[in-house]
């Protein structure tokens, strides 16, 4: 098999599960593993209890197998073994790694096809199915957990700064001026910070705005693309990040989430973060907070379009002997989470996003967003616009490596080793020796 990246990368068995042979009159066996934990395995484990309970022909077995990377570890060295788990979820980045995996998987449209269960494609919203298509729209797994980023608000803050929460700011240079004002009031002891930086600055960005990230439509149209991250715009952005930063009204609090107590502390007055911190602030943050949409660059749009998402989906997985009947049960499981009920209720019990338009519009019906305010800002952001190929999503191997190399490159920009020019141009060639490595590893 030459498709070998993903393959190659899983180093050991771990408990790999296998669905055992079916007697006569049982429940046939789906075994689900996934990365959620604390409160949200507990909304895992419900969500298979509830389907289990409504229906006598499949049990759906839900087991913890640690973070994104262990799964994804887990789920390959188990199929090497033929004992795949029958769904797995999978983040976003590892998209590109999964469609590479060839017969590892039974890609969504394949399921909905053999099982004949019904699942559409165009319940979902725009950008959620986009990233999780195939270029021609075939779903190749299950939207599950969603978020998108967002501009975040400490609004004692901004009132102490003499700015009006009312109005956040919109565009970038009102970003800035407000940082100023922060600063210039000492309303908080830093005035703007970034978590997932290269997500949020860079990807991000880049979809608002309709740029390129790379060619290929991102990677959706094949292996040989390249990165685009050094063109001018970006520049521009990673310069007044830069700036800010050197007159102190941008602090840089590390990679991933370690910024996230900068805000819920209330150092900072403005924080660029996960729509999915939404709980942890509510239950962290001692002062008045709100979300509102990413700025933009009025040089480069006034009319914004989608921002893309962040999260996970649910890959079907192949194992010798499985038969149509447990395929029928994935399916079964797939369909019922998709429903808007269901959607609704996990998006309010997590704070991720509703994946499909009528779990949103089931909680608004409920009331939801009415008793929280500014929940329903990610679902605006998202489905604003027309989803384009720049904005659609990312299709590029080794995800997880080149947004390291970005964080490698932007920290040394920080230290003042680099001007932004060259750091993207680090990022670019850098990141396109990855994707040549994948491309080679993984062409058929």
């Amino acid at each position: 098999m030459k498709r070998r990246t993903l393959i190659a990368g899983a180093a050991a068995l771990g408990l790999a599960s296998r669905a055992q042979a079916q007697t006569p009159g049982a429940r046939t066996r789906v075994v689900f593993w996934h990365a959620m934990n604390g409160a949200l395995n507990d909304e895992v484990n419900r969500i298979c209890a509830e389907f289990n309970a409504a229906q006598a022909a499949t049990e759906v077995v839900p087991v913890y197998k640690g973070t994104y990377p262990e799964t994804l570890t887990a789920a390959i060295a188990a199929w090497r073994a033929g004992q795949a788990p029958h769904l797995v979820q999978m983040y976003e980045v590892g998209t590109g790694s999964m469609l590479a995996a060839g017969p590892a998987v039974k890609q969504t449209w394949q399921l909905i096809q053999e099982s004949g269960v019904a699942i559409d494609p165009n319940a979902y919203i725009g950008a959620v199915r986009g990233y999780y298509s195939l270029p021609d729209g075939r779903l190749a797994s299950m939207p599950f957990n969603s978020s998108t980023s967002v501009m975040w608000l400490n609004v004692d803050a901004m009132e102490r700064a003499g700015l009006d929460p009312a109005k956040p700011p919109a565009t970038w240079p009102e970003v800035v001026a407000a940082a100023q004002a922060v600063r210039a009031k000492s309303a908080a002891p830093t005035a703007c910070t970034s978590a997932w930086f290269p997500w949020i600055q860079l990807e991000q960005f880049a979809a608002m705005h309709d740029l390129p990230y790379a060619t290929k439509a991102n990677g959706f149209e094949g292996l040989d693309t390249a990165l685009l991250v050094n063109a001018p715009p970006f520049v521009k952005q990673l310069d007044r990040l830069l700036a800010m930063a050197k007159d102190g009204t941008f602090r840089y609090g590390g990679r991933d989430n370690a910024a996230d107590p900068l805000f819920t502390s209330g150092e900072t007055a403005i924080s660029f973060n996960s729509s999915g911190s939404r709980g942890d602030i509510a239950k962290t943050a001692k002062f008045r907070w709100m979300e509102a949409p990413l700025p933009y660059d009025p040089e480069l749009t006034t009319a914004p379009i989608n921002s893309i998402i962040g999260g996970a989906s649910l890959w079907t997985m192949t194992a010798p002997g499985r038969t149509s009947a447990e395929y029928k049960g994935v399916a079964q499981f797939l369909a019922h989470i998709a429903q808007p009920a269901q959607d609704a209720l996990w998006h309010q019990n997590t704070g991720y996003v509703p994946v499909t338009l009528a779990g949103f519009e089931e909680s608004k019906r409920q009331g939801y967003y009415g008793k929280n305010p500014g929940a329903d800002v990610p679902i605006q952001q998202l489905t604003r616009g027309t989803v384009t190929p720049n904005s659609r999503g990312f299709r590029l191997g080794r995800m997880p490596e080149l947004r390291s190399i970005a964080y490698e490159e932007v920290e040394r920009a920080l230290q003042g080793q680099q001007g932004a020019q060259a750091a993207l141009d680090n990022v670019v060639g850098r990141g396109n020796r990855v994707l040549r490595e994948f491309e080679r590893a993984n062409r058929a």
